[in-house]
């Protein structure tokens, strides 16, 4: 359903560790964003301190598992071209404010590797989307 991305490609940073690759799963995501949900949520964690409190964390969690991934070699290269801040100031699917969505695919990948929140309000959605009906 995910895959690990490397964090550098093509010499540069990709801040994006894990990607969703499941097809069905990335429709009903389609889905849920087409019906506006990426601004729901967004509104939700805009009025909650404490998500964005567990947002913050979720970042910090994110940062370390792509740390505990780089290769000292890639550590060299992002260090020696001024690149390394790239991927030290961005969470979650690259995203630099903390209490930002942006997209749920990204969200969701990394939820399903190490829960998060933003995933588990996703799995809320998707075990009671109107919008999931069988294809």
């Amino acid at each position: 359903m995910v895959i690990r991305v490397a964090s550098v490609v093509d010499n540069k940073p990709f801040p994006t560790l894990y990607w969703l690759v499941d097809a069905a799963l990335c429709l009903h995501i389609d889905r849920l964003e087409a019906a506006g949900w990426i601004a729901r949520l967004q509104a939700r964690v805009d009025h909650s301190v404490l998500l964005q409190n567990e947002m913050e964390q979720d970042h910090a969690r994110y940062k370390c598992e792509r740390e505990r991934y780089l290769l000292p070699e890639e550590v060299l290269l992002l260090t020696s071209q001024n690149m390394r801040q790239a991927l030290e100031e961005r969470g979650i699917g690259g995203i630099t404010g903390p209490h930002r969505i942006r997209c749920l695919h990204t969200w969701y990948a990394a939820h399903l590797v190490t829960p998060n929140t933003i995933g588990r309000l996703v799995d809320q959605l998707l075990a009671e989307s109107e919008y999931l009906a069988p294809d």
